[in-house]
């Protein structure tokens, strides 16, 4: 092999590693708090309109006054798949105590559709396309990626954000101290 490989060898995979360690660290500090999300945001996502699955449109103030579980997610996005079994489970478990879940889709309308029927998601999947992703960014996800969760109170004031995989534990505990 000769040194130039060798260079571009090492520095391909120092980048890597720097990458890599990067994305770990911004997972860890994944938590937005709950003041660097502002009011403004926080109407702006209630106040919003949206097709659900099958098409009819949906307000989201029209779960005010309720623990909301707002979850933004894509069908591509294999660890927004992954969560979506707990939000399942936890909707079924909560629900009917104050809390309700909405995934809103970074994703077309047909492929929501699909998956929903899939898996049998038990709460609303509102569409919103790319547009979803500024939603997001006001709200806290300032890296712009999936899946991100806002955690709302009663009063409608956010409780907690997360990028990354909400654990199940994490939920739990989040949605027990807001009831």
């Amino acid at each position: 092999m000769t040194t130039s490989l060798q260079r571009r060898l090492l520095v391909a995979i120092v980048a890597a590693v720097a990458l890599g360690a990067g994305a770990y660290v911004a997972l860890q500090r994944s938590a937005t708090p709950k003041a660097a999300v502002a009011p403004a945001a926080v109407a702006a996502l209630m106040n919003l309109s949206l097709p659900d699955a099958s098409g009819k449109e949906q307000r989201l103030d029209q779960w005010r006054g309720k623990v909301v579980v707002v979850n933004f997610w894509a069908t591509w996005c294999a660890p927004c798949r992954e969560e979506m079994p707990e939000f399942i489970r936890a909707q079924k478990e909560y629900g009917d105590k104050g809390v309700q879940f909405i995934g809103i889709a970074v994703d077309q309308a047909d492929k929501v559709q699909q998956y929903v029927a899939e898996i049998g998601l038990n709460y609303p999947a509102l569409v919103a396309g790319m547009s979803a992703m500024e939603l997001s960014k006001s709200l806290g996800n300032d890296l712009m990626a999936l899946p991100f969760t806002v955690v709302l109170d009663r009063s409608g004031s956010v409780a907690h954000t997360q990028l990354g995989i909400l654990k199940p534990d994490k939920l739990a505990s989040l949605i027990k101290s807001l009831l």
